[in-house]
C-alpha cells in the first residue's frame, strides 16, 4: 500500500496544489486546516509523513510538532513563509525532519517526501505512472481510467509502450486510421491535445510532449 501524507495547512489553493502533487506521486492525501486537527488526526490514523504549515488558525505548527514528539516519531515537513534563521531553527529543534520555505516548488516537496520515506523505512512504492489493460483496452494514469475513445487509445498504447520515441504525423495517422478511416492530418493534433485533456484532469503530469517539426513522443 502507498504512504499516507497528511497535509496540514490553512490556505485552501496551496492545500489543494500539494494534495494534487501528493497523488499524482501515487501516495494518499489527507489535508486538515488546523493544528487541533492535525493532532487528532495523527493520533487516529497515524500517517507515513506529515506536511506542516508554521502558522495555523489555533494552535500553530511549532506546537503541534512538539506534542507529536511525545507520542511519535512521524517525519514532518515544515513549511512556512518565515525565513528567518531562528525560525528555521525552532522548527528544526522542535523535532521537524525538514523545513521548505514558501513559495516552494510542489515537485521539490514530493521529492524531499520521497526522499524522507525511503530514509525512515516507510513505504515509498508507488503504483506505475501508466498502466495499460489490454483486455480491457483501458489506460491508467496513477491507477485512474481514462476515458478514451477507440482512436485516443491506438494512438496513447502505441507511444506510450515506446517511450521517449518520436512518432511523426504520417505514423500517428496511420495508426489512427486502422481505428477509423475519417482521420485526417490535421485531426491528430485535435487527438493529441484531447489526450493531453484527459491526462491532466486525472494526475498533474506531463506525459505528451511535442517536437517541434517531427511530432510527438510519449515520456514521464
Amino acid at each position: 500500500m502507498s504512504a499516507a501524507i497528511l497535509i496540514v495547512e490553512d490556505e485552501q489553493d496551496l492545500a489543494s496544489i500539494i494534495a494534487d502533487y501528493v497523488t499524482a506521486a501515487g501516495y494518499r492525501a489527507d489535508v486538515v486546516a488546523d493544528g487541533h486537527a492535525a493532532l487528532a488526526r495523527i493520533r487516529r490514523d497515524s500517517p507515513d509523513l506529515v506536511v506542516l504549515d508554521l502558522m495555523l488558525p489555533g494552535t500553530d505548527g511549532l506546537a503541534v510538532c512538539r506534542e507529536v514528539r511525545t507520542f511519535s516519531d512521524i517525519p514532518v515537513i515544515m513549511v512556512t513563509a518565515k525565513v528567518e534563521e531562528i525560525d528555521r531553527l525552532l522548527g528544526l529543534e522542535t523535532g521537524a525532519d525538514d523545513y521548505l520555505c514558501k513559495p516552494f516548488s510542489p515537485r521539490e516537496l514530493v521529492a524531499r517526501i520521497k526522499a524522507i520515506l525511503r530514509r525512515s523505512g516507510k513505504p515509498v512504492e508507488a503504483p506505475p505512472l501508466v498502466r495499460i489493460d489490454d483486455a480491457s483496452r483501458t489506460v491508467f494514469v496513477r491507477a485512474r481510467a481514462l476515458a478514451l475513445t477507440a482512436t485516443e487509445y491506438a494512438l496513447f498504447v502505441a507511444m506510450a509502450r515506446r517511450p521517449g520515441v518520436i512518432f511523426s504525423r504520417a505514423q500517428l495517422l496511420d495508426l489512427a486510421r486502422r481505428d477509423s478511416y475519417d482521420v485526417t492530418d490535421r485531426a491528430i493534433d485535435t487527438h493529441i491535445k484531447n489526450l493531453r485533456r484527459k491526462v491532466a484532469a486525472v494526475a498533474p503530469v506531463d506525459l505528451i510532449h511535442s517536437v517541434y517539426g517531427v511530432g510527438y513522443r510519449v515520456e514521464p
